[in-house]
């Protein structure tokens, strides 16, 4: 399952590159809880927790069903 959330993340990571930030892979769990860090402009940016549940969880879920839920670290 984490190769499968690797390649999904490469489709999302454009866009956040664009805007001077990325996320970077921590860790998938067994349960489909995904752990993820939003680094560059995206880290602390007031706008990063709608990126992260409404952008990138929302498109791991479709991408790989497994995935239940996506936090930051």
């Amino acid at each position: 399952m984490k190769e499968q959330v690797q390649k999904a993340l490469e489709k999302v990571r454009p866009g956040l590159q664009a805007d001077g930030g990325d996320v970077e892979l921590i860790d998938v769990s067994p349960e489909g809880l995904v752990k993820v860090k939003l680094t560059g402009a995206c880290h602390g940016c007031p706008m990063s927790q709608m990126t992260l549940k409404m952008g990138i969880e929302k498109i791991l879920k479709q991408q790989v069903p497994s995935v239940k839920e996506v936090v930051s670290v």
